[in-house]
């Protein structure tokens, strides 16, 4: 069993001079900081240029192609974009928290409307086509900015992504985390073991007494917080892993069976396809053709 990282608070530090962080990466300085499930109270844009990766906002799991542009509400617990087989050119990250800009700046008239935007990222939101293009650039065309410029160009991010249709709520269905720090870390502990031990079983009681409690109120307990059961969970999880390989690694797809968690081929093909709509061969051979 691989060594499970304890879940805690990511504490964000912004640089000298400036009310938020903003920090690019590339293939030869990757964001491997937080490939793990974790959370913080400042919200989280993030903007990857070109590639493929998974989603894994609260209990969304979903894989993206062509790059992707995520807004990240305040304490939802997330795992990184990207990884060495995402094939992008570059990520972009910005992190603030709610008030960044004082207690009330949001409340006045003109900023209502991006108060309203970051209410809706508590579930979390991807921008699609026009929107993730057009705002993606305008996002790394802050990087050579001076602190003050590029405060008024998050600001007109802001105003951007908050007067666009072209979005979906990932977390729509609803997914509702505690304030308690303690059931923060209960969720951080569930979901960052489900990443290290997906490809095996995992029982209802192993995964109970990892957080101390009992199969049902387990089962209480995750139902109400993620609108899903665990099992559900997890293999949605081995799905999304799944989908990431027929991408991104040419092997066969009982190959990608087996390597997803899965072990039954027949069960395999049947869950696949009632996830995505496709059967595993199919996806595979439209992925040429689709643009996300």
């Amino acid at each position: 069993m691989s060594k499970l990282l304890k879940p805690a608070l990511e504490k964000i530090e912004p640089g000298f001079g400036s009310s938020f962080l903003y920090r690019t990466y590339d293939q030869d300085h990757e964001n491997n900081s937080q490939n793990f499930w974790h959370y913080h109270p400042e919200l989280e844009l993030v903007y990857v240029k070109g590639g493929t990766g998974k989603r894994q906002i609260g209990s969304h799991l979903s894989y993206y192609r062509n790059g992707d542009l995520i807004l990240i509400g305040a304490n939802l617990p997330h795992c990184g974009f990207t990884d060495t087989l995402s094939n992008y050119e570059s990520e972009t990250v910005i992190q603030m928290h709610p008030d960044f800009l004082g207690d009330h700046f949001f409340d006045v008239p003109e900023m209502r409307s991006i108060k309203s935007l970051f209410e809706r990222a508590k579930m979390g939101i991807v921008f699609h086509g026009d929107t993730k293009r057009d705002v993606g650039h305008m996002i790394e065309s802050l990087k050579g900015k001076s602190a003050f410029e590029r405060l008024m160009g998050l600001i007109n991010v802001l105003k951007h992504l908050e007067g666009t249709e072209n979005y979906t709520v990932l977390n729509a269905q609803g997914f509702i985390l505690e304030t308690e720090l303690q059931d923060n870390n209960r969720i951080n502990i569930i979901f960052n073991f489900v990443k290290e031990e997906f490809k095996r079983q995992i029982t209802l009681e192993e995964i109970a007494a990892r957080v101390s409690m009992t199969v049902p109120a387990f089962c209480r307990y995750f139902k109400k917080i993620t609108n899903k059961t665990f099992t559900q969970f997890v293999n949605e999880y081995r799905l999304v892993h799944a989908a990431k390989l027929l991408h991104e690694k040419q092997i066969s797809i009982t190959e990608v069976c087996f390597e997803s968690g899965f072990n039954n081929f027949s069960h395999f093909n049947k869950q696949f396809k009632k996830f995505t709509g496709k059967t595993p061969s199919t996806y595979r051979n439209e992925l040429k053709y689709m643009v996300s």
